[in-house]
């Protein structure tokens, strides 16, 4: 009788955001491999998700739409890249301890400085870096997000790249065919950040409002509101 090899046991880097998501919706097609848990870092000054600055409600109700628990990194405010990396390598290790993970997966796209940042941080620990979506094309990924059910509202906005207006908007059709030339469908230069609350990888979509947009550190939030039953 045939031995069944274990599926590589992976830990997903979870932003909350359209990419991850989709990353997540991938990996499960693909199902060469089993994702245990996602892994995302919180500022702990404000509760928020670096960056895309979703609260932590949000994404905890993403977890629990993905069936997946979810390992939250606090990160100091400001944030040094030695506080960082300490914070990453003792994520990890709970995650090899409580999940057995053999791999993490990332969303990124095509900026290799990244890719080389990650893939020399998990040098020399055992666990493999898997890119999953790295080197298709933005705007044909973009609308395959669209066309697969992908339902994200964008969360962040860098000024210095796209108009301050498209905060709070949906990314969708509209969203995309109005994004000026030069600007990344998936926003991967840092253009544009999202929160994905419906799609093939959850088993129901997150109820959100979009609240108020601020200006803050140089870039635009517009926040999120979760819309629970009791609300």
């Amino acid at each position: 009788m045939a031995v069944t090899k274990p599926r590589p046991r992976v830990l997903l880097a979870w932003s909350s955001g359209k990419d991850s998501a989709w990353t997540l919706h991938v990996l499960r097609q693909k199902g060469d491999v089993e994702v245990v848990a996602l892994l995302t870092t919180f500022n702990q000054a404000f509760d928020r998700v670096a960056m895309h600055a979703v609260r932590r409600g949000l994404v905890e109700a993403q977890a629990e739409s993905a069936g997946l628990p979810l390992i939250d990194v606090p990160l100091p405010w400001p944030c040094r890249n030695d506080d960082y990396e300490a914070a990453m390598a003792q994520a990890l290790a709970v995650a090899r301890a409580e999940y057995a993970i053999t791999h993490v997966a990332f969303g990124d796209l095509f900026l290799e400085d990244i890719r080389q940042y990650r893939e020399s941080r998990l040098q020399g620990t055992g666990i493999t870096p898997l890119f999953p979506l790295w080197g298709l094309p933005t705007p044909v990924l973009a609308r395959d997000m669209v066309r697969g059910g992908l339902k994200a509202q964008i969360t962040c906005i860098d000024p210095r790249q796209l108009d301050p207006a498209f905060a709070g908007r949906c990314f969708g059709s509209d969203f995309l065919d109005a994004l000026p030339e030069g600007v990344d469908p998936c926003g991967e230069r840092g253009e544009f950040h999202s929160f994905a609350y419906e799609g093939p990888m959850f088993s129901r979509p997150i109820p959100i409002q979009v609240g108020e947009t601020v200006a803050r550190d140089g870039f635009v939030f517009a926040d999120l509101v979760h819309l629970r039953k009791e609300e």
